[in-house]
């Protein structure tokens, strides 16, 4: 294993297939970009040879963008020659020790990573393709400091339609019920949105229990759907719900959830403060 480092053209570095793991144009990437002009890429970044030229990032998708803002040309990786499953489980592993990692970040890594342990595995005839799955799930969740059946969950929301799997990663939508809510076909998935949309609420754990038996015995319609849905959870009554992409449109491009979540309650908070000054006006 070549673990030469090399400076390589940030031009010639390319982003993995299908990359699950968000790159946002946030502070802490900006504070990454200031550390690199100032000390340089501490870590070089893993990159393997495509067959259409130039390199394929496994790891450093962020120091590579860090290095564009900081007007850097080049940048320091190691370079592999790796198959699509060891490439794979390597970008994995490199990206999930990340402080702040979305669900839809971990469904679909988890995803990918399943997927290339089962064909490592076909491939060396080492399981049968019944037992590969569960063998892998384990060491997923032994990478990840988490059960099989946890791992198992995260990826039943790769089913979600996006709509669905945007407001788990906005925390509008509880991840339980979401894994319930990803058995229901993607048809019923988008009635079940509109439906979300026109009562502003999400199903309770045992309403979305209830959605995924009903669907399992084929007794669930669009009016069931709304049915369910109409009987508002108790700490729901009094919620109101915006859209994370209605938010966005009033802050700065980049900002994540929880940026917005503390924004908004500043302004709120100035706003009472306000409030309260205008009364105490003689």
């Amino acid at each position: 294993m070549n673990n030469t480092i090399q400076e390589i053209s940030l031009k010639e570095l390319h982003p993995f297939k299908n990359h699950p793991f968000q790159v946002d144009d946030n502070e802490e990437l900006r504070e990454l970009a200031r550390s690199i002009q100032e000390n340089g890429v501490l870590t070089p970044a893993m990159v393997r040879p495509r067959v259409s030229g130039g390199y394929e990032l496994i790891s450093g998708h962020r120091r590579k963008s860090a290095c564009e803002i900081a007007g850097l040309e080049v940048m320091p990786v190691i370079v592999r020659d790796l198959d699509d499953s060891e490439a794979v489980i390597i970008m994995v592993d490199s990206n999930q020790q990340r402080e702040h990692l979305l669900p839809s970040e971990k469904a679909f890594a988890y995803k990918m990573k399943l997927d290339a342990i089962k064909k490592q595995g076909q491939r060396n005839d080492l399981t049968s393709a019944q037992v590969a799955p569960k063998l892998a799930a384990e060491r997923i969740g032994d990478d990840s400091n988490i059960s099989k059946d946890q791992v198992k969950r995260y990826i039943r929301l790769t089913h979600l339609i996006p709509q669905i799997l945007q407001m788990v990663d906005d925390k509008v939508m509880a991840f339980g019920p979401a894994v319930k809510v990803s058995f229901l076909p993607k048809a019923l998935q988008d009635i079940l949105l509109e439906a979300m949309e026109l009562y502003q609420c999400t199903p309770s754990l045992s309403q979305a229990m209830q959605l995924k038996a009903m669907n399992k015995a084929g007794n669930l319609d669009s009016g069931q759907i709304y049915e369910i849905l109409s009987k508002a959870k108790g700490n729901q009554q009094d919620k109101v719900c915006i859209s994370i992409d209605r938010l966005k449109q009033f802050f700065p491009k980049g900002y994540t959830p929880k940026q917005i979540e503390k924004s908004i309650l500043k302004i709120l908070e100035a706003w009472i403060e306000q409030r309260k000054s205008i009364k105490e006006i003689p």
